[in-house]
């Protein structure tokens, strides 16, 4: 288990510093799967899988980096960062970068990564990194930065320094998030609001397909482009739109679906699954999980059939929840083409649904299913 002491005990015999430490948690999304980059609606919420990040300063301009999970250095010059080859180092130099551009200034330092979020299981491991640096440079250096300004930055270091196009979805829950609650958050003005989630007698587990996705060079990025596409045809005749999330299904069949078939499904299920979000909040409002198990289904039929991007290891997952009435819901999370299918268990089920799910999971696709229980937490914070 991680603990503060012992982070502070690792980098001290690395470093031989007395570091500054921050905690930035891993994500879920219960609902709102590609709106985030389309200025739509998101409901994501933190969760008690966290990364780790201390920091000390160094008297000259290097920056010096190790990662305990591939127990891995990289050093760099402050005045020569550039994207590296071993991806790793990137969501935190993308920090650096985007700091320095904000006129702020850094000097050298030491750091120390750690963390118990599950690489490429859709968790958002790198947006944790991205804020769980971007806390502790700000500490480290007195540069006083906003806290809203910490997922901006996050995103945009994604965006510059990793290659992938994200919205402010996965930074913006590891930084805001609250214990027992999970954030609708408006991915255009940014503004939020925290809605209880209840569970009563029912746990969210994780089920990992282990199908490793790398959202850099998947259909990601493409999916991104085809709804500029929707809207650039769009904006012909409706000069006001800006992005999907002020089109309807209605200017979609007007303007896009006798153009590129493909494109309209694809902006379709933007649009529908937005709208999806705003019900699920209805819906845990009022307690009724039933329904919020529903949205999930509808959720993932759509990311698998009309958004594709889904896989068969998580297609196969959501449709083994079906049989039983225990499962309330599942779909796949995350950007997709592996990682995640989040499922809402009736407690007294879990440990049953378990060795029921992996025996034949391992048999049909010669993978281990890693199982994961989470609860809602804290967003980011120093130690």
């Amino acid at each position: 288990m991680i603990t503060r002491e012992s982070i502070q005990n690792k980098f001290k015999s690395i470093f031989k510093e007395e570091p500054i430490i921050v905690r930035s948690p891993g994500r879920i999304n219960i609902i709102g799967e590609h709106t985030d980059y389309n200025d739509g609606f998101v409901l994501p919420a933190a969760i008690d899988k966290a990364v780790y990040i201390a920091v000390s300063k160094r008297n000259d301009d290097l920056i010096s980096l190790y990662a305990e999970d591939y127990k891995a250095t990289y050093e760099v010059e402050l005045n020569r960062i550039a994207p590296s080859d071993l991806q790793w180092p990137n969501y935190i130099l993308g920090v650096v970068d985007q700091i320095q551009k904000r006129g702020l200034n850094v000097g050298g330092f030491n750091l120390y990564i750690d963390g118990d979020v599950p690489l490429g299981a859709g968790l958002s491991s790198s947006a944790a990194v991205e804020c769980a640096t971007t806390l502790a440079l700000s500490e480290l250096f007195e540069l006083h930065i906003e806290r809203l300004e910490i997922p901006k930055i996050g995103q945009m270091a994604e965006h510059t320094y990793a290659g992938v196009k994200c919205g402010i979805m996965d930074q913006f829950a590891s930084t805001f998030g609250k214990k027992d609650h999970v954030l609708k958050l408006d991915c255009r003005s940014l503004a939020y609001e925290y809605v209880p989630l209840i569970l009563d007698g029912y746990t969210i587990i994780l089920l990992n397909t282990n199908v490793k996705h790398a959202l850099g060079d998947t259909a990601y990025n493409k999916r991104v482009e085809q709804c500029k596409k929707a809207i650039d045809w769009i904006k012909e005749k409706y000069p006001d739109v800006v992005n999907m999330r002020d089109v309807s299904v209605a200017m979609l069949d007007e303007m896009v679906k006798n153009k590129d078939a493909e494109v309209y499904t694809k902006t379709r299920f933007v649009v529908e699954e937005s709208e999806r979000v705003h019900e699920a909040c209805e819906h845990l409002k009022a307690g009724n999980l039933i329904a919020l198990g529903q949205n999930l289904l509808a959720s993932h039929h759509g990311l698998s059939q009309e958004y594709e991007v889904s896989c068969d290891e998580s297609d196969y997952l959501v449709d083994f929840t079906k049989q039983f009435p225990q499962v309330l819901g599942a779909r796949q999370m995350g950007g997709g083409f592996g990682g995640c299918t989040i499922n809402i268990v009736k407690d007294d089920f879990v440990e049953q649904f378990i060795a029921q799910v992996s025996p034949p999971y391992f048999s049909k696709f010669g993978k281990e299913l890693t199982i994961i229980q989470v609860k809602t937490d804290d967003g980011t914070s120093v130690l």
